[in-house]
């Protein structure tokens, strides 16, 4: 038993140790994602561009959808995910366009 037991502790801490692997590497992506959002918002706000593109978030959450189901990633957490993202960074341009 106490080899079931340690087995299945060895198995848990690798799993953590990849869920900590993971949550560094989306942690430094959505900060490289900022960066470019930022980038955008400059870009918006030097030629009066308007802080939002609702048809470019429309195609970004289908296409972030289709991603959703190929990883086997339940499709509405993703769309949550990305229309939480998008409305920090509508926030973002907003701020820099003032």
């Amino acid at each position: 038993m106490t080899d079931v037991v340690t087995r299945a502790a060895e198995l848990l801490k690798e799993h953590r140790e990849s869920i900590d692997r993971l949550d560094a590497i989306l942690v430094y992506t959505l900060g490289e994602r900022f960066k470019h959002t930022q980038a955008v918002g400059r870009l918006k706000a030097e030629h009066a561009l308007p802080p939002s593109d609702p048809t470019r978030e429309a195609a970004q959450i289908e296409r972030l959808e289709e991603l959703a189901q190929q990883a086997h990633l339940d499709p509405e957490f993703a769309k949550k995910f990305l229309n939480f993202i998008i409305q920090e960074v509508i926030q973002h341009h907003q701020k820099i366009k003032e």
